[in-house]
């Protein structure tokens, strides 16, 4: 069995490799690292990568201080390649919404009806005021109070109490989810 054999039997041989190398690959993914714009230990993994990759038939290289250094530079200018070609998620891309998973948008249609069916089982003025709340014209207090005839500074606390009922509705009517793991 060979260092390279492709069960990676980490044998004496593939030890021996490794602390011989090391200090090489080391100091040259440092060395090329800063100016591929990649990490000194990810140029350094690759490279060890690249070296376990190698055919079992080829065995170890002849020239290892020469195999490393391409190796290093070829890994390099593949991580510049990889840096120049890939842009960094900056916030302004589209993100996949409901109508981009027919599961997802069905299972929100699915908890809106069920939101919208416990408003309409409130006491009180609760489910106008919350349906003016969820209106998507997105009014102000001042307009909601003008529409439902009440006083502007009472909305905050009928909400509250509107949303406390609502939560204790809902809580009844979902059910828990099972335990994972052991009880204790």
């Amino acid at each position: 069995m060979t260092l390279l054999d492709h069960d990676l039997d980490p044998g004496p041989s593939t030890a021996l490799v490794v602390r011989t190398l090391q200090p090489l690959v080391r100091a040259e993914a440092r060395a090329e690292a800063p100016a591929a714009g990649v990490e000194p230990a990810d140029l350094e993994q690759s490279v060890w990568v690249r070296l376990l990759e190698r055919p079992a038939a080829a065995g170890p290289p002849a020239d290892a201080a020469r195999w490393v250094r391409d190796t290093v530079r070829a890994e390099a200018r593949r991580g510049r390649r990889t840096v120049r070609r890939e842009r960094p998620y900056a916030g302004t891309e589209p993100v996949a919404g409901p109508a981009d998973c027919p599961e997802r948008a069905a299972l929100g249609a699915a908890e809106r009806r069920a939101l919208r069916s416990a408003m309409a089982r409130l006491p009180g003025r609760c489910p106008r005021l919350l349906e003016a709340l969820l209106d998507p014209g997105d009014p102000t207090y001042r307009e909601i109070a003008g529409e439902l005839g009440m006083s502007q500074g009472s909305l905050g606390p009928v909400r509250s109490r509107c949303l406390g009922c609502l939560r204790r509705m809902l809580a009844a009517e979902v059910v828990a989810p099972s335990v994972r793991g052991r009880e204790r």
